[in-house]
């Protein structure tokens, strides 16, 4: 007759069971919690990161000049001095609020350039300023 085996490998070898591994709390609350900061670390750098680099829309205002630069598609807007003299100055002339309809403004006098600052959209109506 011979001996059937211990139910414990462990006890076999003299060896103590290791210690069941304990249970997680909070489990669900920690991916919770991940999931929301994730978000809000995404919507700061979305809303944040343009105006620490200086890359947001400016949203000028009528009387203001500005310097127009970059791509058709994501131009690059900056207030300057109308005296300034630089290439590519304009003097805002009308600014058109809750709207990206250039044809606000008169296309026989003003250029148009739509802008979105935030949830603000707008279209500025620009006159270029000669050169010094």
């Amino acid at each position: 007759m011979t001996t059937p085996p211990p139910s414990d490998p462990f006890a076999a070898q003299g060896a103590p069971a290791p210690a069941p591994a304990p249970q997680k709390k909070g489990g669900v609350l920690k991916k919770i919690g991940g999931f929301v900061v994730l978000v809000i670390v995404a919507v700061a750098v979305k809303v944040g990161l343009p105006h620490l680099t200086g890359d947001a829309p400016v949203h000028a205002k009528v009387g203001e000049c500005v310097t127009v630069s970059g791509a058709e598609n994501d131009p690059k807007v900056d207030t300057k001095d109308c005296t300034s003299g630089v290439k590519d100055l304009f003097k805002v002339a009308a600014v058109h609020e809750d709207t990206f309809d250039l044809n606000k403004c008169d296309e026989t006098k003003y250029s148009a350039l739509a802008q979105q600052l935030g949830s603000d959209k707008f279209v500025l109506c620009l006159e270029e300023v000669a050169a010094k």
